[in-house]
């Protein structure tokens, strides 16, 4: 039943609001439709053929003429709406948070969306993922970190990052590491066409291991060029051999050679009275990211080895032998290398 129209009868001013309101561009179709609404009720049309020529419910054009009459202008906005009350309060988040600082159930290493849910008991595991996205709070993420305990860290990382910034003039820079125990592999790849059509590359689970080999590699700092030699055995006779074949590139030139506290590179001070030329830089305790060649280890490992087939030792030696053909130095741009705690940071210990 639609109740009994009301009167309309527009001031001056409230009738050319409504006019530009009908005539802006911008307006919302809304909005538009109640301006037009209260236009013909103006101009007495009945309330069914304003619905008609609006394109609206006779009730919605009484509605609106009601509201106008009662409150003018004003009347025509959409009334507050107080809406559902929330299930999930910001005593919901503070528990969420408090969850996260216990350990996880027994049997498990971290927490996860369902197993807080399954904590919380009244929580539904969709509000516990929108929380922890709001927070920026990532549960599988993982972060590592190495704190160096080296009272001469500053120096050292000083020493070895100015051999990067400033080489000395007339001299070669290298970085010297090694990979051990690299395996030649040889699995079944290629590519598998499924039934639908859609074409994988792959390789199978199985494989054929052809042995292993010791990667003693020298980066050279300005070219990025690689020196590399093989080895069964990681010690210090290998270790030794190998910088008697890196000077034997290098004939005449100073050579500063920057390497990690491993035991073989140390205590070598009889080998390096027989070669004057050679200084050796060593980088600061639990430090050795800073030498570049564990870059090039990383490009190698991820670019060149992991899902590559070899039928033997010799096939993956000629492999990695092959980087140099498209070497380019790596550029130092980490403007601070500085020791500092952990200052402001959480750090459980279980």
């Amino acid at each position: 039943m639609i109740p009994e129209a009301r009167e309309v009868h527009l001031s001056r001013r409230d009738r050319k609001v409504l006019e530009a309101c009908c005539r802006s561009p911008v307006t919302l179709q809304r909005d538009l439709k109640r301006a037009r609404i209260v236009l013909l009720a103006a101009d007495g049309r009945s309330t069914r053929s304003i619905a008609k020529e609006v394109g609206v419910q006779p009730r919605i054009v009484s509605l609106w003429r009601h509201r106008y009459a009662d409150h003018g202008l004003e009347g025509l906005h959409d009334k507050p709406r107080p809406g559902k009350q929330p299930i999930y309060t910001k005593a919901t988040d503070k528990r969420i948070l408090k969850l996260l600082d216990k350990p996880p159930p027994q049997g498990f290493a971290r927490w996860t969306g369902p197993l807080l849910a399954e904590a919380l008991g009244d929580v539904d595991v969709q509000y516990v993922w929108r929380f922890l996205r709001s927070h920026k709070i990532d549960l599988a993420a993982r972060k590592s970190w190495c704190k160096s305990n080296d009272p001469n860290f500053t120096a050292k990382a000083a020493d070895v990052v100015g051999l990067y910034v400033v080489p000395p003039a007339k001299a070669i820079v290298l970085c010297v590491d090694e990979k051990p125990s690299i395996q030649a592999l040889e699995r079944a790849q290629g590519y598998l066409k499924l039934p639908n059509g859609r074409a994988l590359t792959g390789q199978s689970h199985d494989y054929k291991r052809h042995g292993t080999t010791t990667l003693f590699a020298a980066l050279e700092v300005a070219t990025g060029k690689i020196i590399a030699a093989h080895s069964k055995r990681r010690r210090r006779v290998e270790f030794l051999d190998f910088m008697n074949g890196v000077i034997a590139a290098f004939p005449g030139r100073k050579l500063h050679v920057i390497l990690d506290n491993l035991n073989t590179h140390k205590k070598n001070e009889h080998w390096l009275k027989g070669h004057p030329n050679v200084q050796f830089h060593f980088t600061p305790t639990s430090a050795s990211w800073l030498n570049q060649v564990e870059v090039w280890f990383s490009i190698l490992q991820g670019q060149s080895l992991s899902g590559t087939s070899f039928t033997s030792l010799k096939q993956l030696q000629e492999h990695i032998n092959a980087y140099n053909d498209k070497a380019e130095p790596f550029v130092w741009t980490k403007k601070k290398v500085r020791q500092r705690p952990f200052k402001g940071r959480r750090i459980t210990q279980l």
